[in-house]
C-alpha cells in the first residue's frame, strides 16, 4: 500500500494514526518494518529454503516468505531479515525504574526500544510497540537512526547505561549490539530488560556487549506461560544460563491477583531463584490495569509484603516491593543482609539515602553486598522518566512506560 507522505510522515513523527487507514495500517506497517531490515546473524539455514531461529526460546523454523512468532523476524528467499536502523521509542530513565537496585544507583538509562515481542500478554504496559504487527491499535511512531547516534544522545544526556528494552530485545539483539558496540566505545554500561525466552545461542552473542539483564519471571505454571505465548521452561533455563555466563541478574515478578499471587505459586518462583543464587534481587511488584487485562483488581500493598515475605523464607537476601513507593514498608530500601544497616534508603525511584562504600561492604559489618558499585555515588540526574529535550535527535518521540 503507498501512503500519502504526510500521512507516512505524521505516524513516523507522533505515532497518530488517521482514522480511514483501518485495517490497511498493518499492512502498511508490515511493508515499512521490512524495509528496515538486514540479515540477522542468529539462524541457520534449512533446506528449501526454510531458515531456523535462535533468537529466543521459540526456535522458529520459518518458511520462505513468512515471519516467525515475533512477526519481525521473517524469511526472505532463504535469509532471515531482522529489524535495523530505526526506533519506536527512547526514554532516559533512572536505573531503578528497569528496575536495577544493585547496579549503579543513581544512574541515568538511556532506553531505546523497535517493534515486536515473542509474547502476548494481555496486561503489557508497552503493548503499543510489542504488539504493533498483532494489534490494529497498537502504533507507536518510528525514527530511523544510528546505532551511533543513539550512543551519542546518550552521552549528551550525561546517561550512564544504555538499554534495550520497551519490545522484547531478545528479537531484535542484532540491533542492539550493535548500539551496545558503540556504547562500549563511549564507556558506558550495558543492559537488557527482557522477557528471559533466551537460547543459549543468543546469549553467547550477547554475552561480550550485555552488563546487565533484567528478566521478568512472569509465573511458575506452564500453563499461564502458554496463555502468554510462551513456555516455561525456555525462561527458566534462560535464567539459569544468564546468571551462570556472568551477567548482572535482577528478576521481576509482576503479581497479579488470581493469576500468580497464590502462596505455592510464589514459592516455588522464590525457591528456584535461591537455589540459583540467594544473591539475585527478586522485585516483587504491583500490577494495576493495564491493556486487555482489566478483570483483576490492581494489587494491594498487602500483596507485595506477602509476596516479599516469602522471597525472604526462601533465602533470598535481597527483595523489594515496587510501584507503591511509601506503602510497602521497608521493602523499597537496600540493606545488609548480615547487620541489617541500611544501606540504599528510597522512595520510588528517589535516592533518599546512599551509605555504600565503592569496594560494594556493608560499612558497619564488612560483609560483601552483590551487585555492580560505582566507584563514586554521585547522585541522580533524575528520578522520574524524562524525554531528551530540546536540541536532540530523539526528542520526537513518545514517553513508553518501563
Amino acid at each position: 500500500m503507498q501512503l500519502p507522505d504526510g500521512e507516512l510522515g505524521l505516524w513516523h513523527n507522533t505515532g497518530k494514526v488517521p482514522a480511514r487507514w483501518g485495517r490497511a495500517k498493518m499492512a502498511s506497517l508490515k511493508e515499512i518494518l521490512e524495509e528496515n531490515t538486514r540479515e540477522g546473524e542468529l539462524y541457520d539455514r534449512l533446506g528449501r529454503d526454510w531458515v531456523r531461529c535462535y533468537a529466543c526460546g521459540h526456535e522458529c523454523r520459518i518458511p520462505p516468505g513468512q515471519a516467525g512468532v515475533c512477526k519481525v523476524r521473517f524469511n526472505r528467499s532463504g535469509q532471515l531479515r531482522v529489524p535495523w536502523g530505526y526506533v519506536a521509542g527512547v526514554q532516559c530513565d533512572p536505573i531503578e525504574k528497569k528496575p536495577f537496585h544493585h547496579a549503579y544507583p543513581g544512574a541515568l538509562a538511556f532506553s531505546f526500544g523497535m517493534l515486536g515481542c515473542d509474547l502476548h500478554c494481555a496486561y503489557c504496559q508497552n503493548w503499543v510497540t510489542s504488539q504493533a504487527l498483532r494489534d490494529p491499535a497498537a502504533v507507536a511512531g518510528m525514527m530511523r537512526i544510528e546505532p551511533g547516534e543513539i550512543v551519542a544522545e546518550a552521552v549528551r544526556q550525561k546517561a550512564q547505561v544504555v538499554v534495550s528494552t520497551y519490545n522484547e530485545p531478545l528479537i531484535t539483539s542484532e540491533w542492539a549490539v550493535a548500539v551496545f558496540r558503540e556504547a562500549r566505545e563511549a564507556k558506558l554500561t550495558t543492559g537488557f530488560v527482557s522477557n528471559g525466552n533466551a537460547t543459549p545461542r543468543v546469549l553467547e552473542y550477547l554475552r561480550p556487549w550485555v552488563d546487565l539483564y533484567k528478566v521478568d519471571l512472569k509465573s511458575f505454571d506452564d500453563r499461564h506461560y502458554r496463555q502468554l505465548g510462551g513456555r516455561l521452561g525456555p525462561i527458566l533455563d534462560g535464567i539459569r544460563r544468564i546468571h551462570a555466563m556472568g551477567f548482572w541478574l535482577e528478576v521481576v515478578t509482576l503479581v497479579i491477583p488470581g493469576f500468580n499471587d497464590s502462596d505455592g505459586e510464589l514459592t516455588r518462583m522464590a525457591e528456584f531463584l535461591a537455589g540459583i543464587s540467594p544473591d539475585i534481587p527478586w522485585h516483587v511488584t504491583a500490577f494495576h490495569k493495564d491493556y486487555k487485562m482489566a478483570g483483576p483488581p490492581n494489587t494491594p500493598a498487602e500483596t507485595l509484603l506477602r509476596a516479599a515475605r516469602i522471597g525472604r523464607e526462601a533465602g533470598l537476601r535481597y527483595v523489594y516491593a515496587g510501584n507503591l513507593p511509601g506503602r510497602v514498608g521497608d521493602l523499597e530500601n537496600t540493606r545488609c543482609p548480615q547487620c541489617d544497616a541500611l544501606l540504599i534508603e528510597r522512595y520510588g525511584y528517589l535516592i533518599l539515602s546512599y551509605n555504600l562504600p565503592p569496594n560494594g561492604r556493608c560499612p558497619s559489618c564488612d560483609a560483601a553486598i552483590a551487585g555492580r558499585w560505582p566507584a563514586r555515588f554521585a547522585g541522580q540526574i533524575s528520578d522520574r522518566p524524562f524525554v531528551p529535550g530540546p536540541g536532540g535527535g530523539a526528542s520526537r518521540l513518545r514517553i513508553l512506560s518501563s
